[in-house]
Order: C-alpha cells, then sequence, then structure tokens
C-alpha cells in the first residue's frame, strides 16, 4: 500500500473516476521501484519481482491465465482494468467474484471460479512487466 498508503488513495481515486488508469499505474510504479531500491540498499543482491499486486494475488494469478468467468464478457487479450476491477469488486451490472478467507486469517481472497468450461490463456503480463520493470 506504500508508507503513506498511496496504492489505498490512488485505487480510490480511480474507482471514483476522478483520477485515470495512467495516474494509477504511476503510482503503482513508483511505489515498486521504491521497494527494490530498499532492498538493494539494504544488501539484497536479488529483488523478488511480481511481489506487488494492485488487490489481490490471487486473482493477478486468476488473470495471468485468462480464467475470467464468461459473465465478464471478457473477449481475450491482455486483461484491463475494467475486467480486472469488475472480478474484484464488481460492477453496477455484476457481481465480484466470491471472497474467502485464508485459513483463520484477516486475509480475505478471490475464489478462481474454474471449471470444465474454463479457458486459459497468457492473459496478463504483469509477472513479466515487472521483472524486466525490476531488472532495470
Amino acid at each position: 500500500m506504500g508508507p503513506k498508503r498511496e496504492l489505498k488513495f490512488a485505487l480510490e481515486s480511480f474507482w471514483d473516476k476522478k483520477s485515470g488508469a495512467e495516474d494509477l499505474q504511476l503510482v503503482a510504479a513508483n511505489l515498486r521501484s521504491s521497494i527494490w531500491k530498499q532492498m538493494a540498499s539494504a544488501g539484497i543482491k536479488y529483488i523478488p519481482s511480481n511481489t506487488f499486486s494492485y488487490y489481490d494475488q490471487v486473482l493477478d494469478t486468476t488473470a495471468m491465465l485468462g480464467a475470467v468467468p464468461s459473465r465478464y464478457n471478457w473477449t481475450g487479450g491482455e486483461i484491463g482494468f475494467d475486467t480486472y476491477f469488475s472480478m474484484a469488486r464488481g460492477n453496477a451490472s455484476l457481481p465480484a467474484m466470491e471472497m474467502t478467507k485464508w485459513f483463520d486469517t484477516n486475509y480475505h481472497f478471490i475464489v478462481p471460479e474454474l471449471g470444465p468450461e474454463t479457458k486459459f490463456s497468457y492473459a496478463s503480463h504483469k509477472a513479466v512487466t515487472e521483472y524486466k520493470e525490476a531488472k532495470e
């Protein structure tokens, strides 16, 4: 979320349509960069990537695999914020995907909706993009 909850405020601004996707992505990139620099300064030799999430890492994996429930009318290609956040939070016409607790913790995650009709595809380049970003 950032030391001053920057991501939380950027997300709320984006969801309220007070800012755009570019603004949200800039806040996210700055947070990732700051964390990577802190790690490097601490002497960590191998900096991890793909540890950041806008919402939920299980949802990120669901998006990466293209396992979007049919009700979201996703037609393929890179999963954008509209589909991603509709899956997470719902929208005016569709409910969000179910959430459940991780064991008996207070952490909740999106439950993937997988079945025989699920078609998997490489639908989010987030992991590769963040790896390249971290490598720079």
